[in-house]
């Protein structure tokens, strides 16, 4: 049975946006409650100067808490060198990076050029490997779709920066539809190209859901072979640095779409959705998006790993 691996990114994408400081025991209780409910991987924190986002002035005391439980991959971004070194010291299990295809959204984002993040992260690349317990190294390309600046991307430059990143020794790569750009056809075109040019390596999607297509983008990426996604409780998230995107693919949604497809997420959906409180309680005014947690699970509903146990004892 096929297993596709949800990356939870609510508390960095999803907290980035707002301005409202969720206390860090709140962050703390979402993250061991989505872990209890079988969310193996979290990007539990940002490492940006805490002027420039105070949302994540608590980045340690999180990354801390998420790295005394037992089993989970505690992933955190990092914007640069200095970044890295947070996350080297304290440990975390997988580092993420982000550029940008697009020249104009790399400059609104991190105010430098696309080839100048390129060069960071090939002196990221050389301090993570001189460490003595390396983490993961993850590249996400945004806007690999659709830029609210500059409109459509060129599909082959997704291909040659994708193919840079993995020869400056990135471990995995993330193609993302940062501003909801995306149409399915897309999705199939643009990562069969990736893949093709990266060979194994790790290629996951990162999926926003602006113009109500993200479900279906994931259906697309299913399709050619993607397995490892982002995805956001309550649909929380948007990027700061781009106007009009809106929130990421909701976590309950896209967990419920793996499952009847027959993938095996490992994770407890209704247990997921009862992590939801833990928002509205401490994100006064945030809405909280979702279709499976208003309109709950069809009563035929079963997991895909108790389906095929059904089937191997018949």
């Amino acid at each position: 049975m096929p297993h596709v691996t949800l990356r939870e990114v609510g508390l960095r994408d999803g907290l980035q946006s707002l301005k409202h400081f969720m206390p860090t025991s709140a962050k703390c209780d979402w993250i061991a409650a989505e872990h209890a409910a079988g969310v193996d991987e979290i990007e539990v924190t940002s490492f940006v100067p805490p002027k420039l986002l105070p949302q994540f002035a608590d980045a340690e005391e999180v990354v801390t808490f998420a790295l005394g439980l037992p089993g989970l991959t505690v992933a955190a971004l990092m914007p640069n060198l200095r970044g890295a070194e947070r996350g080297l010291a304290l440990g975390v299990h997988k580092l993420n990076y982000v550029l940008s295809i697009s020249e104009s959204h790399n400059q609104s984002n991190v105010r430098r050029s696309t080839q100048e993040s390129i060069d960071d992260f090939s002196r990221i690349v050389a301090a993570v490997r001189a460490a003595d317990k390396p983490p993961v190294l993850c590249c996400g390309l945004a806007t690999a779709f659709g830029c609210t600046f500059e409109g459509a991307v060129d599909e082959d430059r997704v291909r040659r920066i994708a193919g840079e990143i993995a020869a400056a020794g990135a471990d995995e790569i993330m193609l993302a539809d940062t501003v909801g750009y995306a149409a399915p056809d897309a999705i199939a075109r643009v990562f069969a190209a990736v893949k093709r040019e990266v060979g194994d390596m790790i290629v996951g999607a990162h999926f926003h859901d602006t113009r109500g297509l993200g479900i279906a983008n994931v259906k697309a990426a299913l399709d050619v072979g993607v397995r490892h996604f982002d995805a956001s409780l309550a649909g929380l998230g948007g990027c700061p640095f781009a106007p009009g995107a809106t929130g990421n693919i909701v976590s309950e949604d896209f967990v419920f779409l793996c499952e009847s497809l027959g993938y095996d997420t490992g994770i407890d959906i209704e247990r997921l959705v009862a992590v939801r409180p833990i928002l509205a309680a401490n994100l006064p005014g945030t809405e909280l998006l979702g279709n499976v947690a208003r309109a709950g699970l069809p009563k035929h509903f079963a997991p895909a790993r108790l389906r095929a146990l059904k089937v191997a004892a018949q």
